[in-house]
This record gives C-alpha cells, structure tokens and sequence, in this order.
C-alpha cells in the first residue's frame, strides 16, 4: 500500500538529439514526464512506497505511460483510464546563452478533462501518509482545480502531510489566475516548496536586491520570503531552490529552508547541467524523503539539494539516482571520480 501519493499530469516528452534545434533532423527522441509523476519516481528510486494518481486515454500511448511508472516501482493502481489524448511537451535543450524552451502540447488531455467523481480519494488514500502537488495541476482546468481541492480536503481529514510545489508556468496561466486558485489550496499545506520566482509570480513576496534574468540572488532576502510565506498561509515550513544560472549549461544551485524562526541553508554546487527539467521536482522528492524518514530540518535540506544537483547529470525526466549516491554528495564526494 502507498505511503505517499503525488497526483498530476504525465506527458509523452519529444526532444531532438542532444542540442539540436527542432526539426534539425528528422528525429525526437521520446520519454515520459511532468512535474508529480518525476516525484513519485524518485521517491520510489529512493526505496518509499509512491502512488501515482492521473488520467491516461485506454490506448497504446497511455500504456506505454503506464509501464515507464512501473518500471521504477511506481504503484499506478489508481490511475484511471479515460479520455482521448495523453499531453505533449516539446523540449529544445539550450547552450551556452542559447536557453532550453518547451512547448506545451497538452490541452484537452485526459487528465484536464477529467472530473470529480473519477478519482475515489477515500480509498485512493487509504493508508497513506503523505499527499503531493503542484501549481501545474491546477493550472490544467477548472475541472483540475476542483479536483487538487477535493483531493487536499480528503487528505486533511485524515492527518495526512500535504507538500505543494508552487511551481509556476506562465505558459499555462497568468499571475493572477493563480493567485486566485492557490492561494485557497495553500490552506491545506503543510509543506511549501517554491523557486526564486514562483512567491512572486504567484503572491507578489520578492526577494529583495535580488535580479532572477541578471544572475543576482540575496540569498538572505529569501529568508524573508520564506518566513512571509509561513506567516500568511500558515505553513510548517517553507522551502525555496535557489538556481543562479550563468548560462544553459552552467548554473549555481542550492537551497534554503524556514520554519518561520530559523532558516536553514544548503551548500552550494557548481553544476555543469546535462539536462535541468525535473530539477525542481527531484529537489521537491528528496525535501519529502528527507522529512518523511524523520531527518533534521538541515539534513533534509541537504539531501533535497545533493538529489536535484544529481538530477542536472542525468537525462530526461525522471531522476535515476539511489539514497547511497544522494547521501555521498550530500557528504560532500563530488569529485565525480570513477567509482571501481
């Protein structure tokens, strides 16, 4: 039986090879992802009993969805099958000051037609302990909007740990559209995890003397951010990413953590990034694990941060890494020496 549920999108990803632009040839290689069902691979990696919850079409591409999950353990007994299309994203990986752009083909997906009555959350939770989000879920529709709410307010009935990654898309919808349906859902939330953008895009708290476009983080000012976050949805705590990017391939990347008293930073890592999409997503799963197996606030930080620097290396979507990898970054082995 699942310990932690994450529900969302999975989406069919097509990319050309390597740093080509699009239709530079005539291939894409395609892989699956999005935003939960990255969480809910890693923390099945990680060894945690994971569920994830969605909608796929009854067709070959939803099996083929379907099967990418259970190859990682993923327990997709609740996911339900209806509807005609699984989302698309089109991913070009940027260089130097080239950036990476995605391209969202996912409207009218199962997933975003999908409607209250699909899901039977009762047994759905049934002995869970943990249920994740993201800002992306209910960005989808109204109807998945509905549905995120149904969902937290069933979870908070039974005590279960509610995290959301605020993750902000502005290519889904605008500030304030999503300030008008998260802000409701943030009184379910026990667990914030955010980016250096997403307070702002969604509540208007910044940073101070911070340039996000310019490569200019106070990472003090999140401090702020963090414990006014706290303060105004009365989260346990609040956890941002903290990404300086110097270019498509070179980034600086670490993270803080606030209980709304103390405020915790992670070390920072020098990243020469293969491939930066679920880096979010696999900070977002090493945060829960970290909490979940009852480390210190710091600890889990730690981890949380030394899982999405590992993420940078690996390709596609999901993170293929193990708790003993995590755990000797985190120590502080980041040679990247050959390991015989």
């Amino acid at each position: 039986m699942a310990e932690i549920i994450t529900f969302g999108e999975i989406m069919l990803r097509l990319k050309p090879e390597g740093y080509l632009r699009f239709f530079q040839n005539d291939r894409m290689e395609a892989t699956f992802g999005g935003g939960e069902a990255n969480v809910a691979v890693s923390l099945s990696n990680f060894g945690v009993d994971t569920a994830f919850v969605t909608k796929l079409p009854p067709h070959e591409i939803g099996a083929a969805a379907i099967r990418s999950l259970n190859s990682f353990g993923v327990d997709t007994g609740s996911i339900v099958r209806g509807g005609d299309r699984v989302g698309i994203y089109y991913l070009e990986t940027g260089a130097s000051q080239r950036p990476s752009k995605v391209i969202y083909d996912r409207a009218g997906s199962s997933i975003a037609q999908a409607v209250s009555g699909d899901f039977d959350w009762p047994a759905i939770f049934d002995g869970a302990k943990w249920f994740h989000f993201t800002g992306i879920t209910p960005a989808l529709s109204e109807n998945t909007a509905v549905l995120v709410k149904e969902a937290c307010r069933e979870a908070k009935k039974r005590d279960m740990t509610i995290s959301c990654d605020l993750n902000f898309r502005k290519k889904l919808w605008s500030s304030q559209e999503a300030q008008r349906i998260m802000e409701p859902l943030m009184d379910y939330v026990d667990i914030c995890i955010a980016n250096e953008e997403d307070a702002e895009k969604i509540f208007g708290i910044q940073a101070e003397d911070s340039d996000v476009n310019g490569g200019k983080l106070n990472h003090e000012g999140y401090c702020s951010v963090a414990s006014q976050l706290i303060e105004r949805f009365g989260f346990k705590y609040a956890a941002i990413t903290l990404r300086t990017s110097l270019s498509a391939n070179d980034n600086r990347w670490a993270a803080m953590i606030s209980d709304g008293s103390q405020c915790f930073f992670s070390k920072e890592y020098e990243i020469h990034i293969v491939d930066r999409v679920g880096g979010g997503d696999s900070f977002a799963a090493g945060l829960i694990y970290g909490l979940y197996k009852n480390m210190s606030l710091k600890d889990a930080l730690e981890f949380a941060a030394a899982a999405s620097c590992l993420k940078h290396s690996v390709e596609g979507d999901f993170n293929r890494v193990s708790v003993e990898e995590v755990n000797a970054l985190a120590a502080g082995d980041g040679s990247g020496r050959v390991q015989r």
